[in-house]
């Protein structure tokens, strides 16, 4: 293993690196009083070496690093990407190309939602990670031996890791699932932090346009605030604060001073003034020029129509051994049982053609569910009984025989959801689990 701590050692190591089909990639970071992660160590590894950039070290040149993370020859491999590519976004303007993420791999292959490092490690190659480093200051130099090894150990296991579900993609015909997956983490646009756009990122729900075109003046005041001194935005203002300044609209010093959520003395401090500045810019927005509100999905059979729809997400993904978040998010299923034509990725590519259709169909009663249920019983010899049953009256339609996992059974009869607690209860018991089931 290799500490690189100067320009041409770099240049050199990122050269032999280059010819390689692909590297593994992870960085060291820290973030916690910073609006811009600090990068703090890069780790590069081919199949013949595994490198360790010291990053703070006294002029040295990270242009090479960045040259290889640009080279399209070279595909690099990251777990939980997101961060590590946010970091190059930020200190280089470029976005690595093309790349390859083991957790968006393996939970397109069925091992859960969002694994982390050190638990794919285990599942694969058998071995503990030591994560006594994980937690540790980044920053301060020198770094030690074990620092070193600690960070070489990632990278080394990733190769293993990176082999293992590449050679299972393409067994499994699933290589184009995860490229459709890299397009998303390699756009600029997921890593641009543009304030206009700063309050699609908050939960706070509002109903009337006033309250929004506040909410959307004073997220882009908290944004540009945090970036230019380089504080994470809660040091700002809290995402609550926001959300009481959009209801509450205070456009003078002694109305924004009334605001519980704000510190005491907030309102006399330099950026009292810039909040009721931004409350008048958006009072001063036109209706019409901003972004419908979504409203609150209605009760009754859409809720019912959620609950089945849930239901059917999971048995997708026990049949097909997907994560059942990497095919739909909750809100994607809100939004597909009020609209056929949602905008969201259930909808769309591969994931339509495994579960949408379905769950478009089961929405318009021309999908049934059926449930097997298998016991066993050992009296010498294995003794298998299998007994059927439906979910409640609930589901309609009849299932072939010989099925041998919960599935989405074509039915001859409409399925008609009930309505009110009644069909929201049942669809819950049918969706409760048999068995209970972070980056490096």
């Amino acid at each position: 293993m290799d500490l690189i701590t100067t320009t041409s050692d770099l240049a050199d190591a990122c050269d032999r690196l280059a010819r390689h089909p692909f590297v593994t990639v992870d960085t060291e970071f820290l973030r916690e009083t910073t609006y811009y992660p600090l990068l703090c160590v890069a780790q590069i590894a081919s199949t013949d070496e595994a490198i360790v950039i010291d990053t703070l070290a006294d002029g040295l040149d990270l242009k090479p690093f960045y040259e290889l993370m640009a080279n399209e020859r070279v595909l690099k491999v990251f777990h939980a990407a997101r961060q590590d590519i946010e970091i190059v976004w930020h200190q280089a303007n470029l976005v690595p190309h093309p790349i390859f993420d083991t957790q968006v791999a393996a939970m397109v292959l069925g091992y859960g939602d969002s694994i982390s490092y050190d638990q794919l490690v285990q599942r694969i190659t058998g071995d503990t990670l030591d994560k006594s480093h994980r937690f540790t200051d980044w920053s301060r130099r020198p770094l030690s031996p074990a620092q070193v090894s600690y960070a070489i150990s990632d990278v080394t296991h990733l190769r293993d890791v990176y082999l293992a579900l590449s050679a299972d993609l393409a067994k499994r015909g699933r290589a184009d699932w995860v490229g459709e997956e890299m397009e998303v983490l390699t756009s600029p646009e997921t890593y641009r932090a543009d304030p206009e756009n700063a309050w699609e990122r908050l939960k706070t729900r509002v109903r009337k346009p006033k309250e929004l075109a506040v909410l959307m003046e004073i997220a882009a005041w908290r944004e540009r605030e945090a970036q230019t001194r380089d504080v994470p935005r809660g040091r700002v203002l809290k995402d609550d604060v926001l959300g009481e300044i959009a209801t509450q609209a205070p456009a003078t010093i002694e109305r924004l001073a009334a605001l519980r959520s704000l510190p005491r003395g907030f309102e006399r401090s330099k950026w009292g003034q810039d909040i009721v500045q931004a409350v008048a810019r958006g009072l001063a927005r036109d209706p019409k020029s901003l972004p419908a509100i979504e409203r609150q999905r209605a009760g009754g059979n859409g809720s019912a129509t959620l609950e089945l729809l849930k239901v059917l997400l999971r048995m997708t993904s026990e049949r097909h051994a997907v994560a059942a978040k990497v095919i739909a998010t909750v809100d994607d299923l809100d939004r597909i049982a009020s609209d056929d034509n949602a905008d969201v990725p259930a909808l769309h590519g591969w994931r339509r053609e495994l579960f949408g259709e379905k769950a478009l169909a089961l929405k318009h009663g021309k999908l049934a569910l059926a449930v097997e249920q298998n016991r066993s019983r050992s009296t010498g010899r294995r003794k298998n009984k299998t007994r059927r049953r439906f979910i409640r009256r609930l589901f309609g339609g009849t299932r072939p025989r010989g099925a041998g996992a919960p599935d989405a059974t074509p039915s001859r009869t409409p399925v008609r959801a009930r309505s009110g607690a009644r069909a929201g209860a049942a669809a819950r018991t049918a969706a409760r689990p048999r068995a209970p089931n972070s980056g490096p």
